[in-house]
Order: structure tokens, then sequence, then C-alpha cells
């Protein structure tokens, strides 16, 4: 059986189970993240869901929970649990994470209550500018931390980058230009529109995915880059979002 093979009929086994636990409580099973965007990586990627449901209260998700237990045993994050309305509600506030679900999903049961949602691109560029200035403090802090040891630099890194990735691609929408799914075309479509060095993210992407061996890379340069590079999409999206406001 190959690895599409396993996670088709995982997924299956899942909707299978959460109809049968919730019954006419569940309204649809959504996969959405990287297994429908074509930047999955076996042994690194998830599979997420979306279970959206009729009721959320704590009888109906405990209606669920052996069923969420049996995916965790497949090494499978919880699904997310939302009502229809949450879901509709929401668009002002998760910009980031529901554009990405709409662009990139796939029906398992059910409705697809993600077709006709509306988001926000002025909420949107001022989601990605705070993101992006929320993580790029954080990951200072994290360097402060780190700073004298390799490994823990490493750690920094690999655990930052997918979400920086996304930002990237999210950046480059926030700038109007349509962004590929996949993160490394995103962040070179990026770095040309806006002239900064992506070879630091590209580094660490080749060191996550098992690629390239961090021993033979000099992770103090690449932290530089890396921080450079970040800083100035974030300048970039400040300046856009401030000139967008004015013209407003």
């Amino acid at each position: 059986m190959t690895k599409d093979d396993k996670n088709k009929a995982q997924l299956d086994e899942f909707a299978r189970r959460g109809r049968e636990a919730s019954g006419s409580n569940m309204v649809a099973i959504i996969l959405f993240g990287s297994a429908v965007s074509g930047d999955f990586h076996p042994g690194l990627s998830d599979l997420n869901l979306l279970c959206i449901l009729r009721d959320s209260s704590f009888a109906a998700l405990q209606t669920l929970a052996p069923v969420a237990k049996w995916w965790e045993r497949q090494k499978q994050p919880p699904p997310l649990c939302m009502t229809q309305h949450e879901l509709e509600r929401s668009t002002d506030v998760f910009t980031i994470e529901l554009l990405d679900m709409v662009q990139h999903h796939r029906v398992l049961w059910g409705e697809d209550l993600l077709k006709g949602l509306h988001i926000s691109t002025h909420l949107h560029r001022v989601q990605v500018e705070y993101e992006l200035r929320e993580k790029l403090i954080l990951l200072r802090q994290h360097l402060l931390l780190a700073a004298d040891n390799s490994s823990r630099l490493w750690d920094v890194l690999l655990h930052s980058v997918p979400s920086f990735a996304t930002l990237f691609r999210h950046a480059l929408i926030a700038l109007g230009s349509d962004s590929p799914p996949a993160r490394r075309e995103a962040v070179q479509q990026l770095s040309e529109k806006i002239e900064f060095d992506p070879s630091p993210i590209f580094q660490i992407l080749d060191v996550r995915e098992r690629e390239a061996d961090p021993k033979k890379l000099d992770v103090n340069v690449i932290c530089a880059r890396y921080l450079t590079a970040i800083e100035k999409v974030a300048a970039v999206i400040d300046e856009a979002l401030d000139s967008k406001t004015n013209i407003m």
C-alpha cells in the first residue's frame, strides 16, 4: 500500500467513524492543509480535518471523543470542531487560516460550507502584518536564548520556518499577487517581487525535509540572513498596508 493509499484509507475511516459517532449532528468533514495544497511531506505533514457540527457542546464533543482518540493513535492532530454559524462569523478574525481552507480543501463528507465564504482583503492584510510582527518578535526571543548553541538554533529555525513560509505566501497575496500553494514557489515569487534573499528559507526547509545535512551548513550565517529576510517582508507589508489605508 502506498502512502497516498494509506492516507486515503485513514481519511475514509475517520469519515465513517465520525458520521457514526455524531449522527445527525455532523454536517461536514473537510480535509484542509498541505494534504490538498500539494505541499505534503510524509513524516512531517499532518492530515488536518475540520468537522462542522450542529451542536458543539461538551456533550456533543464527548460523542466524538473516541474517534478523535483513534485519530490520535494514527499520529494525526485532533480535528477542528466548529458550528456553521461560528465558521461564518470567523471570517474577520481567521482570515489567513480560512483563506487557505477556501482555496485548498476537499470535502470528505457532507456539505461544502467553505465554498461560499468571503474573506475581506483588508482584514487579511491586517492579519498578515500582525502575524509577521508577532512571530518576528517571538523569533528574536528564541534566538536570544539559543544564540550560543547550534543545536538549539536549528530547533528554533526548523520549528519556525513552516509558519513564516505560510506568512510569506500570504504576504504575496496581500501585495495583490496570485500565490502558488507550494511554499517554495511562493517564497521565490515574493523574493523576486520585493527583492530579498530567499536562500536561508530554502536551506532551512531542506534540512527540515531531510534533503540537507545541518552539520554542513553554518547556522549562524543562516540565522542572520533568515532574520533579515523576515524583517524585510514585515516592513514591506507594513508600508503596503499604510498605503492602502491612506487611499481608503
